[in-house]
């Protein structure tokens, strides 16, 4: 890149946070509330400069590969429900990606938020765009609850319930939480079958852990968050154990948070879809060993 065209200023620019789910994965898709914040160390940047050459998409960070398989078939959608065509574009856009898709972090989230305030910045959409960002999600995830969508728009903690208005509220005072991924790869369109097919061959099971998330997600609201280690462990484990419930949690995540047990973690539980992705782990202090606290990423920072 010559020195004339990093000197350029974008005409319009966004930076769309990844999310990190406290409780309430899969029960949101049947109305029980999520508690859901913004992951700002993890994010999607665009930036469109307005020329009048062929419309172009440049893509880099980490996972630009995934990016670049994907892109051109999320902006045809979202034209093809704008009514318009690739020839109506001019200008460059230029994606940065700084998060990991597949991963249970809102990657397919940010991407879609982040398309949708692009041609809300040319003018060409004029519809609601949570919706149409959430139509566009639903490319990767078949059925969407909305709860990613509703976090990378908004960028502030949230409870979260389907067909409903947000409640947002302040950062909470949390006890030392973090992020760590299991090295395995989750798909949320996969993960969501898999339970919807449970509920439907075994729906009083299904209803009882959709009704244990539910417990959590109320206790935690109710105490604002403002419990003793203990209560926080116990609630931790107890969505955990929704995810064994729902057949989730395969040996690679389970051996994860084993290694991260051994290493002084309290608490851990899968955050996102489940099968992979990242484990939240609750911590008594920080960690001192190298090597574990270069793969933990701090939930506020």
């Amino acid at each position: 890149m010559n020195n004339s065209e990093t000197t350029l200023k974008s005409d319009w620019t966004v930076q769309v946070p990844g999310k990190w789910i406290l409780a309430g994965e899969h029960a949101v898709l049947r109305g029980s509330q999520a508690i859901v914040f913004p992951l700002k160390s993890r994010f999607l940047s665009l930036s469109y400069f307005n020329t009048a050459s062929e419309f172009k998409i440049h893509i880099a960070g980490i996972c630009a590969s995934d990016l670049e398989m994907i892109i051109w078939s999320v902006v045809e959608r979202a034209m093809s429900e704008l009514g318009i065509k690739r020839s109506d574009l001019k200008g460059d856009l230029k994606i940065y990606s700084h998060i990991q898709f597949g991963a249970g972090m809102g990657a397919s989230a940010t991407l879609a938020v982040g398309l949708t305030l692009f041609f809300q910045h040319l003018g060409v959409l004029k519809t609601d765009p949570f919706l149409f960002a959430k139509k566009l999600e639903d490319l990767f995830h078949g059925e969407s609850s909305g709860v990613d969508v509703a976090v990378a728009l908004h960028q502030k903690p949230m409870i979260f319930e389907k067909n409903k208005e947000n409640i947002f509220f302040d950062l909470a005072k949390l006890p030392l939480l973090y992020l760590s991924y299991t090295g395995q790869r989750g798909v949320t369109k996969d993960c969501v079958n898999k339970v919807k097919n449970l509920i439907s061959e075994k729906p009083e099971q299904g209803q009882a852990i959709d009704e244990r998330m539910k417990k959590v997600v109320q206790d935690f609201i109710k105490a604002r968050f403002e419990w003793t280690q203990t209560e926080w462990i116990e609630h931790l484990n107890m969505a955990q154990s929704c995810f064994e419930s729902w057949d989730l949690v395969p040996s690679a995540v389970q051996s994860h948070m084993q290694q991260l047990k051994k290493a002084g973690a309290l608490a851990c539980k899968l955050t996102g879809s489940g099968s992979g992705g990242y484990v939240l782990s609750l911590w008594n202090e920080k960690p001192t060993s190298p090597e574990l606290t270069s793969e933990l990423i701090p939930v506020f920072l």
